[in-house]
């Protein structure tokens, strides 16, 4: 008779975010974990959702961990604070969960990722986007070559207005010091993950100009870039606070790659059910027909980004089980700040920074 795997213990770390909550129906709807507890300062967030959602609150993380023993901290605090808590709950064995984009520099980020080595705990940063099926195909294509040698690509990620941080308990995410910087540090990211799991390439050359609007923070609200990979495709990168407040979802998104036979297009419906991936290609693998559209329609998911979410923590939960590597790793999160910080640096510099 086989014995029932005893469920994996999660602890929330910091609250002052706007995902935590968006976390939990993911966290609930897996019968392998259980969320136990809390830290929080701020008393009357860490009591509304001790309240909610039925777990033990602590003031600080060290008296959470004198007496809590979770198997996965979960760490939503501001990204300069995000090296510290980590590395003090890898020294316990505890394993990893940490909020894009993990640390305000890439250097923090090292240390993170040293600290769950040291350690020998799981480690992943939430790049949710390669868990969508969209994506997976995305890819798939790409690597079957049907669209050919890949020479350009595109990414847009306008989301929200900068006063959504401010009511979402985060105004920090405004401050550069404890953030990083603006949209590309937070959204960005996004994308330039994607891509480089997408073309399986590392990226060689960044070009980036920052364009600051409000007068309020010392953060920009739009970033721009170009990454020149290592086989010579260039992408462009569109990322802002700036959408409007009517567009959809509250978010403008897209992601092209162009290749020497053909093109793939997709305008992410985010947590929306349905999605569609435009294909147009010469190549024979289309059985002759060069324009494709694929729908996708996924069941609803509450939690944060739906399905993909879910399927996510529910990847690394199986990773922590198994003792296998998660699909986002820690390395993945430091690839992505190196190259956020080369991007800042040419704008500072106003020229071409080679990593």
């Amino acid at each position: 008779m086989n014995t029932p795997q005893r469920k994996l213990k999660v602890a929330i770390v910091g609250l002052g975010h706007l995902h935590p909550r968006s976390y939990m129906p993911h966290f609930t709807s897996l019968p392998a974990v259980e969320t136990i507890a809390v830290c929080e300062t701020d008393t009357a967030l860490r009591e509304a959702f001790c309240r909610d959602f039925n777990v033990r609150g602590y003031s600080t993380l060290d008296e959470m961990l004198s007496k809590e023993c979770p198997d996965i901290a979960a760490i939503f605090l501001p990204h300069a604070d995000c090296p510290a808590a980590a590395a003090k709950c890898a020294s316990r064995k505890i394993h990893l969960m940490v909020e894009k984009p993990m640390a305000a520099s890439a250097d923090g980020a090292s240390q993170i990722v040293e600290a769950a080595r040291q350690a020998g705990v799981k480690l992943t940063t939430g790049y949710a986007w390669r868990l969508h099926p969209v994506a997976r195909e995305f890819k798939k294509i790409v690597d079957d070559g049907l669209i050919g040698r890949v020479v350009g690509a595109e990414g847009r990620c306008a989301a929200g207005r900068l006063n959504r941080y401010i009511e979402g308990h985060s105004p920090w995410m405004l401050q550069r010091a404890r953030s990083g910087g603006g949209p590309m540090y937070n959204l960005g990211v996004h994308w330039i993950d994607l891509f480089r799991w997408i073309l399986g390439d590392e990226v060689a050359e960044v070009s980036g100009r920052n364009v600051k609007v409000n007068t309020e923070y010392d953060i920009e609200d739009n970033s721009f870039a170009h990454l020149k990979f290592s086989r010579g495709t260039v992408a462009a990168l569109d990322i802002s606070y700036t959408v409007p407040d009517a567009f959809p979802y509250g978010r403008d998104l897209y992601l092209s790659v162009r290749g020497t036979q053909g093109v793939i297009s997709w305008a992410p419906a985010f947590e929306g059910q349905k999605d569609e991936l435009f294909i147009c290609s010469d190549h024979p693998g289309f059985g002759g027909i060069p324009r494709v559209t694929r729908s996708y329609e996924l069941q609803p998911t509450p939690g944060y980004c739906g399905h993909m979410g879910r399927e996510y923590i529910k990847s690394f939960v199986e990773a922590v089980l198994q003792g296998t590597q998660p699909p986002v790793s820690g390395e993945d999160g430091l690839a992505a700040l190196r190259i956020v910080e080369a991007i800042y640096r040419s704008d500072s510099e106003k020229r071409w920074i080679t990593l």
